[in-house]
């Protein structure tokens, strides 16, 4: 139990640090989406389908082990949370764009009546109201990223699944480190959707 829990503390970690990554490139990613000069929009559409369309683990070799033939080298565990933290940038992206676009124009244009800069307007008035209705489906890319965390193990980040496969290949005993790494898995999604429904209960209760 004690070795795992210490991967256990580096699978959260890892989500964290990942999901971190993914909501801030995400919503770069979303206003550059909305970028009126073509060539952005276009080659930033193109890169986000790109990473959507192929998986996660191809992603993580190439970070981890790629990388390092031009003189790139991560530790496991950062070359984990870029690929994880990219990978959902993607997804949130989407779930930025669809918000910001449900804000009604006529808001564009009464930042810009009160002479706020296109930085102002975005952080004061069109980010505020466009974020509360996206944290339901960013909660949701959050608990998939969190049972994603497994696949880091193929790169040697020392996490819940490297440290119970490690556990049992010792031992020659399966059942009972990987039945944990389930009962661990199961815990926290359980206590994540209960959050979730939390939340969307929450921001129902404010839309009334």
């Amino acid at each position: 139990m004690p070795t795992l829990l210490e991967g256990f503390k580096i699978t959260i970690l890892a989500t964290i640090l990942g999901a971190a990554v993914a909501m801030v490139v995400g919503l770069g990613l979303a206003i550059a989406r909305r970028s009126p000069v073509a060539a952005i929009s276009r080659t930033v559409g193109f890169v986000s389908e790109f990473i959507r369309g192929t998986p996660l683990l191809v992603q993580l070799y190439f970070i981890f082990y790629v990388l390092p033939d031009i003189g790139i080298r991560l530790s496991p565990l950062t070359a984990g949370v870029i690929g994880i933290g990219i990978h959902y940038a993607t997804y949130t992206a989407e779930v930025y764009r669809a918000g910001i676009e449900n804000v009604s124009r006529g808001q564009w244009e009464a930042a810009k009546a009160t002479n706020l800069t296109t930085r102002q307007a975005w952080i004061h008035v069109i980010l505020p109201q466009a974020i509360p209705p996206m944290i339901p489906a960013l909660a949701n890319y959050f608990i998939a990223m969190f049972k994603e965390t497994p696949l880091l193990s193929a790169i040697t980040v020392l996490e819940l699944m490297n440290q119970a496969k490690s556990i049992a290949n010792s031992n020659y005993r399966y059942i009972e480190p990987m039945t944990l790494v389930g009962v661990f898995f199961l815990v926290i999604s359980l206590v994540s959707v209960v959050g979730l429904r939390w939340l969307e209960e929450r921001y129902a209760r404010m839309d009334d």
